[in-house]
């Protein structure tokens, strides 16, 4: 089972220079466990991608039906004072953006703040960051942890 964030939840459903390795990762193991706002997340970036002109609407629409197939098996952690409280604490700690916190509140709240042995797949380099700090294995492992 493995916790992924956004940044790695994108290059599953849209051809991107990541995307060989996360669907190698994904085939390792596909228990995946996500953040409550990753879907949202998701479609933001995707909007913005169509807007860019990177994505034509065939690709949006393609990519929203891989996405529908991983929210069928994904566990999502849901939001809590819990969660809040920690996303809070990492922000004093880490160099992070609120929203990555939470994914990283999210992640430990998951694994109860048992890190050792529990991955966490992620492009993002400062969420990387943190997340090494916290003690998780950080996958991809040939991406720098800052």
């Amino acid at each position: 089972m493995r916790f992924l964030d956004t940044s790695a939840i994108v290059p599953l459903c849209v051809n991107e220079p990541d995307s060989a390795d996360a669907k190698t990762l994904l085939t390792q193991d596909v228990a995946l466990v996500v953040w409550w706002t990753t879907r949202t997340e998701f479609i933001s970036a995707l909007q913005r991608q169509v807007r860019e002109g990177g994505l034509a609407v065939s690709g949006e629409r393609q990519a929203r039906d891989i996405l529908s197939l991983l929210t069928q098996s994904w566990i999502e952690v849901q939001p809590s004072e819990t969660v809040r409280s920690m996303a809070e604490r990492l922000l004093a700690v880490h160099t992070l953006r609120a929203a990555d916190a939470f994914q990283l509140a999210a992640a430990l709240q998951w694994c109860q703040g048992q890190t050792h042995e529990r991955c966490f797949l992620s492009f993002d380099i400062r969420l990387r960051e943190a997340v090494y700090k916290e003690g998780f294995t950080l996958l991809p492992l040939n991406l720098p942890a800052h």
